[in-house]
């Protein structure tokens, strides 16, 4: 190799390892550009169920006991088609739905991950910051610097964003924390102060929140896609010249 053409090419050791990041983490990106997705329409359809709830409790006027029946459903604190939609079923002599209480459980256990998650991320991408500008040194990188830079940008960006998902998923179980479920409560709440409605929908816009920025973080991630694809590209090109 010309010594001109060995002070703008990078070394093979380098190239190598840098093809190994191009090819695995957009794998690894590719992944993380979808799950978000998901866990965002998840968080939608539990803020839904609660609206409906809210909705309900805000308009109905409380009963009585309804039934001595066991297991029996109440008429008042059920909303309509919620049911079948979300499997929360308020039953007389009952205390709060199972599926609340699951519903809390998995929004604190997605919580703990993104919380997780973005910490790793953040100090990965301290790390890559130092090295990608490390890369400045070689010339036959130097145009594909801005990709490279914009790829890190993005994906500390993300766990920022699921940094900031996990404390509003946490602040949102402590508003539904100041609701009793059980249905004598709920009664009682609604022929005073009636403030279950309330606390419902400010956790439903917590979470509401929580899902538009998951989505934010999948489109940054996926924004990286052809970045990858093209810094990979002129690696395989240096590497086969």
């Amino acid at each position: 190799m010309a010594e001109d053409e060995a002070r703008v090419s990078p070394p093979e050791s380098l190239l190598q390892l840098i093809d190994n990041l191009a090819r695995f983490h957009r794998e690894h990106e590719e992944y993380y550009a979808q799950v978000p997705l998901r866990q965002a329409g998840d968080l939608q359809a539990r803020s839904r169920a609660l609206k409906a709830l809210a909705d309900r409790w805000s308009v109905i006027g409380a009963g009585e006991q309804a039934s001595e029946i066991a297991f029996a459903g109440t008429e008042d604190l059920n909303a309509p088609g919620l049911v079948a939609e979300s499997g929360i079923l308020f039953m007389e002599g009952e205390g709060e739905p199972a599926e609340l209480w699951r519903l809390k459980r998995e929004v604190g256990l997605l919580a703990d991950d993104l919380e997780q998650t973005g910490v790793w991320l953040a100090e990965a991408m301290e790390q890559a910051w130092e090295m990608v500008g490390g890369l400045a040194a070689h010339p036959a990188l130097a145009d594909l610097l801005g990709e490279r830079h914009r790829i890190v940008a993005n994906d500390w960006q993300s766990a920022g964003l699921q940094a900031l998902v996990a404390r509003l998923l946490r602040r949102a179980l402590d508003l539904m924390a100041r609701v009793d479920f059980a249905p004598a409560a709920l009664r009682a709440d609604l022929r005073g102060e009636r403030t279950a409605p309330a606390y419902l929908y400010s956790t439903s816009e917590l979470l509401d929140r929580a899902a538009d920025l998951m989505a934010e973080s999948a489109m940054l991630v996926h924004d990286n896609e052809r970045r990858w694809r093209v810094f990979r590209a002129r690696v395989r090109e240096l590497r086969s010249a």
